[in-house]
């Protein structure tokens, strides 16, 4: 398993992905301060804010790519089927991978906290930095077990796309779909908010993850141990699914 994730994290140095990070947190703190120049007041909020929410949407999208396009070459170069004919259980294979992508979480994670310690005090960065790891390594795993059940580029990241926004997104949804302008008492109105709670239900609360605000007001102490049980929680799921999938594959 040490030896899959180091050679995961390997292809992730060698992909020079690190250093797209590194170009990328560089443009956004030249963005901040220009952003710093136009606010009036509470400027080193609004750089905070502002720089911590693109740096999010970046950080998250560029792990799912990097996890979908490095496992779909490792597919059809034939790689993972010279792997698995080795003499070890394949579940080993699925945890070095995810070990070695959570090791990649980190370091973008890291990175993207980087120049948020100059707007924000230290101990909400670091929460924020926390919480951003927990929430890529969320969705490499899931990217992880998209790819391997749907066995193709595109579907696999449309299918992860559309899970993170809707589990952005789940809280507005539930609000919506109890809201007084909507209808009551009718069947069409019953049966989406039954959907809309089973949604709620089944999908992470990503809408707590990596809040943006944090950075301004601070972070409570109870968010960040709930965030780090959903994930635990969220992880064995994936594990579980990715695992019946890679077992019952004749490869």
């Amino acid at each position: 398993m040490l030896t899959i994730a180091r050679y995961t994290l390997l292809e992730a140095l060698r992909n020079r992905l690190l250093s797209l990070t590194a170009i990328a947190v560089i443009a956004m703190f030249g963005l901040a301060e220009f952003i710093g120049e136009l606010s009036i007041t509470e400027t080193s909020q609004v750089q905070a804010a502002i720089s911590a929410s693109i740096l999010r949407v970046f950080s998250i999208t560029i792990t799912c790519v990097f996890v979908i396009s490095a496992v779909s070459r490792e597919i059809n170069d034939k790689g993972l089927e010279i792997i698995l004919s080795l003499p070890m259980p394949r579940y080993r294979y699925l945890a070095g991978k995810l070990f070695g992508f959570a090791g990649l979480s980190l370091l973008i994670s890291v990175m993207a906290g980087i120049p948020l310690f100059l707007y924000a005090p230290a101990g909400p960065v670091i929460g924020w930095c926390l919480s951003l790891c927990c929430e890529q390594g969320l969705m490499a795993a899931l990217s992880l077990v998209c790819l391997l059940a749907f066995s193709g580029l595109p579907r696999s990241f449309l299918a992860v796309m559309a899970f993170y926004l809707l589990s952005r997104s789940m809280e507005a949804i539930t609000l919506l779909s109890a809201g007084p302008v909507l209808t009551s008492g009718t069947v069409t109105w019953e049966f989406m908010r039954f959907m809309v709670t089973a949604l709620a239900l089944l999908l992470p609360d990503l809408h707590a993850f990596t809040r943006s605000d944090w950075l301004v007001y601070g972070v409570e102490a109870s968010e960040i141990p709930a965030i780090l049980i959903q994930t635990l929680l969220y992880l064995t799921v994936l594990l579980s699914g990715g695992l019946f999938d890679l077992y019952r594959k004749n490869l």
